[in-house]
């Protein structure tokens, strides 16, 4: 087996995980100053990294802070496929592209009974607040995912997600759904995901109520 640090690759432990947010740091093992590691750096990883893995990484510099880059960890690195390698290769493109439009797809499906709803009650109280609300609430949302996932890169302050939750549930849903497809940010996380449908529900039924009962009701 090739030692890894004779291609030019570093190594040290991980002494510090945060597995919720995706990032920690490794001490080197020449014992210099620590060194962030985020999620995203760590290929063909067959497990989530845990505090004492021995990751090997490159270093990168960023805004005057040493990164790992282009990582993975001892033990816990899959095999490369070269078969499947050209094939992906191939296919990486038309994947990405139906991936696109299958997002687009999805985005105009969750969009129209709240836009049948907004444009209804717009025609029938002269109220356009929901018309204007959605698509502003959306872009400031997309724009809070943008900014967490940077400060997320650069191990940062991260925007709270009680923040993110509370622009989705004031009209930006939208934008939150589109970020997680474009920036793929707080598409996995479970519990996040749960609360975010949650809202996308609540806005849905909340429409179809009126839409159904709103006018026998005097709304």
């Amino acid at each position: 087996m090739t030692d890894p640090t004779k291609s030019g690759l570093r190594h040290g432990k991980l002494i510090k995980w945060k597995d919720d947010r995706g990032f920690g740091f490794i001490q080197p093992a020449d014992g210099s100053e620590e060194v962030f590691l985020h999620i995203s750096e760590l290929k063909d990883s067959t497990r989530r990294p845990q505090i004492g893995d021995t990751i090997y990484y490159r270093v990168v510099t960023q805004d005057g802070k040493a990164r790992a880059c282009n990582g993975f960890i001892q033990g816990a690195r899959r095999k490369p496929d070269l078969r499947s390698a050209d094939r992906q290769s191939s296919t990486g493109a038309a994947s990405s592209t139906a991936l696109g439009r299958s997002s687009v797809l999805e985005g105009i499906l969750l969009s129209v009974i709240p836009l049948i709803g907004a444009v209804r009650f717009a025609a029938i109280t002269g109220n356009g607040l929901p018309l204007i609300l959605y698509p502003i609430m959306s872009l400031i949302t997309y724009v809070l995912y943008s900014v967490d996932k940077s400060r997320a890169q650069k191990g940062e302050w991260r925007i709270q997600e009680s923040t993110l939750h509370l622009g989705e549930l004031a009209g930006g849903w939208l934008g939150g759904f589109i970020a997680q497809r474009m920036l793929r940010h707080k598409n996995r996380k479970k519990s996040y995901q749960t609360t975010f449908w949650g809202i996308v529900t609540a806005h849905q039924m909340g429409w179809l109520g009126w839409l159904f009962f709103g006018e026998s009701l005097g709304l």
